[in-house]
């Protein structure tokens, strides 16, 4: 299923991109081999290789796959990994469960969409793909009337931990959820009380949660197989920005 399509932006190998759903095995595949390129190759992820070059896990079956591709070489550029309400009880939890207790959000399972797996290859990464993953994922809350986005958000602990402590603490109180939406992690990572570096970055797509009006909802979890630490974000669409509502939640071409 086709959700869109549109022109191309300033880059010049290809036309159009367009973003659809993963309607194969074939096609879950080549998300699969994007996602391994990404976060186990080119993170240098060693303990995470495999022989057959992919990243997969038990959700991935259950899953709705966002994917862009690129219309000019056919090849698959941006994914996104939709957990939708329907799917929890097949998959008995959210992915999210395995680094967070999510109890305080137990009366709110019904009207929960997760997403994660966030993936786009180095060379789209302008800013048109992600926008189109955002719109899709809209698309796909719209279709199953949820109210809540969740998801891990990671940061690499490739700088000793600099980024994620600089990022919690420079959160504004608007920034964290209020107490009852509030999760614990598992596994903490501890957070050190150095000053700031005087350079440092959010990365692209906290920053993108927390513009869009999304709440960082505890202490970051330690994944030590991506030797990263994970921030729970959630996202009550009654809280999305005005100017992002306007973008993503307006009807899309469909096919």
């Amino acid at each position: 299923m086709r959700l869109m399509t549109v022109a191309a932006d300033s880059t010049p190998s290809f036309s159009k991109l367009s973003l659809s759903l993963a309607s194969s095995l074939k096609e879950i595949r080549e998300v699969q081999r994007l996602r391994y390129k990404v976060f186990v190759e080119a993170m240098g992820l060693s303990a995470l290789s495999n022989p057959d070059g992919l990243d997969q896990d038990e959700f991935d079956q259950y899953c709705d796959h966002l994917i862009v591709r690129d219309n000019h070489t056919l090849k698959i550029v941006g994914t996104y990994r939709v957990l939708p309400p329907s799917a929890i009880a097949r998959t008995g939890g959210f992915y999210s469960e395995k680094e967070f207790n999510l109890g305080r959000l137990e009366n709110l399972r019904p009207r929960i969409t997760e997403a994660g797996r966030a993936c786009i290859h180095p060379d789209y990464r302008s800013g048109g793909v992600i926008m189109m993953l955002w719109a899709g994922l809209a698309a796909c809350m719209r279709k199953e009337k949820s109210e809540y986005l969740i998801g891990c958000a990671s940061v690499s602990l490739a700088d000793n931990g600099n980024t994620i402590n600089s990022v919690c603490r420079s959160l504004t109180a608007d920034q964290i959820a209020p107490a009852e939406y509030r999760v614990e992690p598992h596994l903490p990572f501890l957070l050190h009380d150095d000053a700031l570096p005087e350079k440092w970055h959010t990365p692209p797509l906290i920053k993108g949660y927390l513009k869009s009006g999304a709440w960082v909802c505890g202490d970051p979890a330690w994944d030590h197989d991506f030797h990263s630490a994970d921030l729970f974000m959630m996202l009550p669409l009654s809280r999305l920005d005005s100017r992002y509502a306007r973008h993503y939640l307006k009807d899309k071409e469909t096919a």
